[in-house]
Parts: structure tokens; sequence; C-alpha cells
């Protein structure tokens, strides 16, 4: 089973999953979530730590490890954690993004090999609508090796405390591009970008530029939940309500200026509650 295929499997498995225990993924995110409590991007990287510990508790056939970042900085691929089937003993990179809804960046193309490679391609007036030349662009390795990447993005709505597991269904996206649209610098965009469009310019995503003097949000292939929310797929089965957990937060700050002695007597009833948490999911 190729990794592209194996993804597919663990993201169907954990819909299933979460359909029949709903309350473990919503306790989860509200977690993750509270964590802006904190930090506003401190939620992103306990993110991967949380997901990472809630497939080895609860999803029994599976098992994770958080890469971490000094490992992540030597990888190649944009790994966060990595997944090991237990049954077919396949092993998958996983780039976890915790996000806002609206704008979504699904891969940082360090290398700006996307950019580069529309801006080569013929256009007229700005555009690619050629449907064979778009058929070839999405076939090129620079275009493939995009869709490699397995992206589990963590959406959250901080106005009406809603979240949601988006996957981009790219198989879905590259068949609808209708139109590749260069779109220019203006008062609020410094570098131009590249823009793909379906039938009556429905959007999809977009190719940013991304050379040495663009920042990281000026970079990579970049989507949006609302313009583009029909190519995702809902892994959370829907929008689900979630909570900012204050005791959490208070756990936390406490933990910080305790010793061993006190942080070991909390992990052990934090245990016994997961441990009471499982059982639930035998009844």
């Amino acid at each position: 089973m190729e990794t592209a295929s194996a993804y597919k499997d663990f993201t169907e498995r954990l819909r299933l999953f979460i359909r029949k225990h709903p309350a473990l993924i919503t306790t989860t995110l509200s977690n993750i979530f509270t964590m802006r409590l904190i930090g506003n991007k401190t939620h992103g990287d306990l993110a991967e730590i949380a997901i990472s510990e809630f497939i080895n508790q609860y999803m029994y056939d599976f098992r994770s490890i958080h890469v971490g970042k000094d490992l992540y900085r030597a990888k190649s691929q944009e790994e966060d954690i990595k997944i090991i089937n237990e049954i077919t003993k396949v092993e998958f990179p996983v780039s976890l993004k915790a996000y806002g809804h609206g704008p979504l960046q699904l891969s940082t193309d360090k290398t700006s090999s996307m950019f580069s490679l529309l801006e080569n391609e013929k256009k007229e007036e700005g555009k690619i609508v050629d449907q064979e030349q778009i058929k070839s662009l999405l076939n090129s390795l620079v275009f493939l090796d995009f869709c490699k990447i397995n992206v589990l993005p963590l959406i959250y709505n901080q106005q009406s405390k809603h979240c949601n597991i988006l996957v981009f269904n790219y198989n879905l996206a590259y068949q609808s591009i209708s139109q590749i649209m260069r779109i220019e610098p203006d008062e609020r965009r410094k570098h131009p970008v590249y823009r793909f469009y379906a039938f009556r310019n429905k959007y999809i995503f977009e190719v940013r530029y991304g050379d040495a003097t663009a920042n990281a949000l000026q970079h990579g292939l970049w989507t949006h939940t609302k313009k583009g929310y029909q190519f995702f797929d809902s892994i959370t089965n829907g929008w689900i309500n979630y909570s900012d957990n204050r005791l959490l937060v208070s756990l936390f700050s406490l933990a910080l200026v305790s010793s061993e002695t006190g942080q070991n007597a909390a992990l052990r009833e934090i245990k016994k509650d997961i441990k009471r948490l499982k059982q639930e999911l035998c009844k």
C-alpha cells in the first residue's frame, strides 16, 4: 500500500471513529484551541503532540510518532508526525496545520518550484486556459510531488466557536481546474500570485511568489477554507462546537511552577481518566 492510499485509509478510519465517538475529538480539539489563550501560535505546536497522542491512545490499529522541530528541519518532506499502520506496517508522514477558517497554506514550496514553472508557461493575457496545457502542468513532477504531501488541517472559527478537520481533495481540485490566472501586485499584495479557478471563476487554490525576499505568508501553495470549501472533505463530519478549557490553562500554569512530585501525581490522575475513556469505548 503506497503512502497516499495509506493516508486516505487513515483519514477514512479517523472519520468513522469520530462519528462513533464524537466527544473524544471535541474534547481534544477544545483543548488544542484553548492554547490560543496562552499564545496565538502555541496551539499549532501543541496540536502536533495532541493529535499524535490521540492516535496512540484511541486508534488501536495505528501508532504515531511526533517528529519534533529539530528532526522536522532536517527532513526533505513537510512532516510533523509519522503514522504507522500496525496491520500493514506502512509508515507515512503527516503535516499538521492549525488555522483559522480562511487562508490555509498547503505547502511551503521552499524552492519556489511551482511558481517558477508557472512563470515559464505560455499565457494569453495573463491566463492559461488551454486544457491540454493545464493537464500537462498538473502532471508535471512539481505538482505531482505536491499531491504526495499528507496535510491534516485543524480549522477553527474563533467567533462562532466551531471547528472542523478538513482534508483538501487534490483529485477533485485538479479535475475541476478550468483556468489559471496570474494576478499582478497591487496595494495589498507586494508579489504576484497564480490563482486556479473552476467553472464560473470558482476559487480553488493559488501559488504565491516565493523567492528569497518573500516571507512565510508570501510563498507556497495556499487555498481558502471559505472560498474553496467544496474542495475539502470533512473528517469530523461537518462543523462541531468547541469551548475554551480554562481549567487546562490553570493546570499548565501550576505545572510550570510545581515540582516533579506534584507533576507525577497529576499525571497519574490523567492516566486514570484516559483509561476510563478507553473503557467507555468498549461499551
